[in-house]
């Protein structure tokens, strides 16, 4: 008899679904994780605009094709632009031909601007075309730039009109509404061999320059407000003259015409961009805050401000100054006189006086940013040891201080004035130390053309917290504070002698780049029967804070004035400043992360206490934030601290606090207590729209945010609420190894760098005398083991879990659950069939 089939049973169909099951999974890719900076950057393109040039009478600019990379909610930043198909540019660094002009133009016109409404020609009226005059002198002066034929007769110069209503220039050299300075035309910008080119354009908003008038409200009053909009003009120029003569000798006669010129102005290529309003931003009546404090915090405050508005009923308005400042307007707060700061460090606070609560508002850090152009156009990257920074700060290169001649060392030929006495012997330039070239080996030929001759490392004048955190950075390193201490470095290099008076190494208070060395030195180019002398501020001027130093970088010009010395005959000799050509540029400055990438800097990729060489972004701050500890004696705040900055951890990270005292009026502490809760909660939404985190900011740790609310509920509770350092989401111990379990866990809830040892190093008070032992821990030397070598650490994945890590644990926890499963519903019927046959 034929047996009848028999039907898989259902348990045996259920494993072998779970096994298959199991299978796919596996399979399936996991979506890559996306960093918060990562997102922010690839938004940026959104706005981009790509257009071409055209065929004229004498250049042919058809094949070239411009790009703007952001054209909408724009303020005072950089801006990519990127050019392809274009000729390639002469190789002398006058670029005399073949090349673009770039300017901002205001204009309601929706077609774009006219000539008269462009911010051009704050250069000299010569060479490279660089000023606003269109006629060269009579038409028979043998000049070929002479005439113009779509010039109209009689015109020699275009006047510039400026948005505000003001009158119009009356010279060509009329600098009333820009000048060398703070002037952001570019007269002249390299293509290179492949016919590609890209720089960074400096974009100003109606704040900065209201002569232009960009991104302030357009609509009559009472009505919903405009932002207006402007232009970005890019003229490029050929090998052509713009009377058609074309340029034969180009090394010894740049193109004298003006892109204003009627024949170069119709090459032109326009972008209108976007700005975001940058005033009426609230409503009429609208309570009016001031929030004092450390600048790390101004971009996002000011992004947030908009929204703030909205959300809170209160138009708070950002105001940078020391922190020292704003730590004693919030303990002198009272109902008559309200008022939260932002601090790094944390507010001082007595036993009889006020609770002063503090909020984590924003995670960023400061940056040592720089613009430096070569033979082959801009540098990109560049490694610093805090020796070299160092070195930098103390003026301790022979060009630093005021007269360092070619006579380097002694003997000099007679006559030739010799480097001072205390920098015999010293590099020249950063850019010819050899501990500086072994690490940017790139930068070798910069500094031996005079043109580009290196600036000194711009610094801020006055105090601040974030002055301290960089000295702490060179006292954690052992080859820092040896070289500090008068230590030459291994080539011989010393530090320069005036500021062992400063002392950096023992006075752990230091807050500010002082200059004390008192050299002085006659002007170039003198009127030598009345010489002046210029010193080391006139050499290496201050720079009035952290973004001015960002927006000085990229300008490539320092404001330095002891060059030029010129005297009228009937006026007093004066220095004045040479701004650098375009291809010579080479500025260097301390800001701060949300400048730099503002700005669109390139930034140093600096070495932390496990020897490697970190670049500041979203990623590289987080992990900086989970090594730090909290302060001894306030431990809602977290210190920073470089000495314990280890594996991808960025070394100049801090975290911005709102402070607060609970002394107010109810509806002074609720309005700061609401924008604790915004700048934690939806301020950390990364973006450059209005409400958002701007570029250069990391966002907060989950811990930081949650620390943020509570503080905020305590702060409008007046403090009669739970104590916040006692319990809730911020409870901390006050230091050494209790520090290790509080603040300090941020979002992973251990630090990356930190451990039972790390956490006794620290002890609480972070950086100074505390912070070195460790930092000689990891090497004796202060720099990285022999095995790991330098090495540039731009992470892509931050300290903690993220998104795409959780799906992978997800993934194999499903995984193993199904495999499980499967073998188990195999198992069973497995078993049962085996004693089938052991007990028939």
């Amino acid at each position: 008899m034929t047996q009848a089939l028999r039907r898989p049973r259902p348990r045996i169909l259920i494993a072998m679904s779970c096994l298959l099951a199991a299978l796919v999974v596996a399979l399936l890719p996991v979506p890559p994780a996306t960093t918060p900076a990562v997102a922010a950057d690839s938004g940026a393109e959104d706005s981009a605009v790509t257009k071409s040039g055209t065929k004229g009478p004498y250049d042919d600019f058809s094949r070239l094709k411009v790009t703007v990379h952001q054209t909408k909610n724009l303020h005072s930043q950089g801006v990519r632009v990127s050019w392809e198909g274009g000729a390639p540019t002469l190789p002398s660094t006058a670029f005399n031909v073949n090349y673009l002009q770039i300017m901002q133009c205001w204009g309601d016109d929706p077609s774009g601007p006219d000539r008269e409404q462009c911010a051009f020609g704050a250069g000299t009226t010569d060479g490279a075309g660089s000023g606003r005059t269109v006629v060269y002198g009579p038409a028979d002066s043998g000049n070929p730039a002479a005439v113009d034929p779509a010039e109209d007769p009689g015109a020699t110069f275009i006047p510039f009109r400026p948005a505000n209503g003001e009158p119009s220039t009356t010279s060509s050299v009329d600098y009333t509404y820009f000048g060398p300075l703070d002037t952001n035309e570019q007269k002249a910008v390299r293509t290179f061999a492949g016919g590609t080119g890209e720089t960074e354009f400096e974009v100003q908003d109606g704040i900065q320059a209201d002569h232009l008038g960009c991104g302030l409200n357009t609509a009559p009053a009472g009505r919903t407000p405009v932002a207006r909009s402007c232009w970005l003009v890019v003229v490029p120029r050929g090998d052509h003259y713009a009377n058609g003569t074309k340029d034969t000798n180009p090394d010894s006669d740049p193109l004298r015409t003006s892109p204003l010129s009627a024949t170069n102005w119709a090459q032109r290529i326009v972008f209108r961009l976007d700005f975001q309003l940058v005033d009426s931003f609230c409503p009429q009546g609208q309570p009016e805050r001031a929030v004092p404090g450390s600048e790390l915090a101004d971009d996002a405050v000011s992004l947030w401000a908009p929204k703030l508005c909205t959300s809170t009923g209160n138009n708070f308005s950002f105001v940078r100054g020391p922190e020292d400042s704003a730590r004693n307007e919030v303990l002198s707060a009272t109902e008559d006189t309200p008022a939260m700061g932002v601090t790094v460090d944390p507010v001082a606070q007595s036993g009889d006086g006020p609770r002063v609560v503090h909020a984590p508002v924003a995670v960023s850090g400061l940056a040592i940013g720089f613009f430096v152009e070569g033979a082959g156009g801009e540098l990109h990257d560049m490694k610093l040891t805090p020796r070299l920074v160092a070195k930098m700060l103390t003026h301790s290169y022979v060009r630093d201080v005021p007269w360092a001649d070619k006579c380097n060392p002694p003997p000099c030929s007679p006559g030739e004035p010799a480097p001072p006495e205390h920098l015999r012997g010293n590099p020249l330039y950063y850019t010819q130390d050899p501990e500086f070239l072994k690490l940017n080996p790139e930068f070798a030929d910069i500094g031996r053309d005079e043109q580009r001759r290196p600036m000194s490392l711009m610094v801020p004048q006055g105090n601040s917290d974030t002055s301290r955190v960089l000295w702490n950075w060179l006292r954690s390193d052992k080859e820092a504070r040896e070289f500090l201490s008068g230590t030459p470095d291994p080539y011989g290099m010393r530090v320069n002698r005036y500021f062992q008076d400063v002392d950096p190494v023992r006075n752990t208070d230091l807050n500010e780049f002082s200059k004390p060395d008192p050299t002085t030195a006659p002007g170039w180019q003198v009127d030598f029967k009345n010489p002046l002398d210029y010193t080391i501020l006139d050499l290496d001027p201050y720079t009035a804070d952290l973004h001015d130093g960002a927006l000085k970088t990229r300008r490539g010009n320092d404001g330095q004035t002891p060059w030029y010395q010129l005297a009228d005959g009937t006026a007093p000799a004066r220095l004045v400043n040479r701004a650098p050509s375009p291809g010579d540029r080479t500025a260097i400055a301390i800001t701060d992360t949300a400048s730099a990438e503002r700005y669109g800097l390139r930034v140093a990729a600096l070495r932390n206490a496990d020897g490697k060489f970190v670049k500041p972004s979203a990623d590289t701050l987080r992990a900086g934030v989970d090594d730090m500890r909290p302060w001894a004696d306030d431990s809602a705040v977290l210190k920073p601290d470089p000495g314990r900055a280890k594996g991808q951890a960025y070394p100049l990270t801090v975290v911005s606090y709102a402070a607060a005292s609970v002394d107010q009026a109810p509806k002074d502490r609720k309005a700061y207590a609401d924008f604790m809760r915004y700048a934690a909660g939806p301020g950390q939404t990364q973006g450059r729209a209005a409400g958002q985190l701007p570029p250069g900011y990391a966002p907060l740790p989950e811990k930081l945010r949650m620390q943020a609310d509570v503080a905020a509920d305590d702060l409008e509770k007046g403090g009669s609420g739970s104590d916040p350092s006692s319990d809730g989401p911020n409870a901390q111990g006050s230091g050494g190894a209790a520090a290790g379990a509080g603040v300090g866990g941020t979002s992973s809830g251990a630090s990356s760098g930190g451990g039972a040892a790390g956490g006794a190093a620290a002890g609480g008070s972070g950086g100074g005398e505390t912070s070195a032992p460790a930092s000689e821990a990891v090497a004796p030397n202060g720099s990285a083991p022999p095995s790991s070598g330098p090495q540039q650490n731009i992470a892509q994945a931050r300290q903690g879990i993220t998104q795409g890590e959780v799906l992978g644990i997800i993934r194999w926890v499903l995984l193993g659950v199904l495999f499980v499963a499967g073998a188990a519903g195999l198992a069973g019927p497995a078993m049962l069939h085996y004693a089938q046959r052991r007990n028939p």
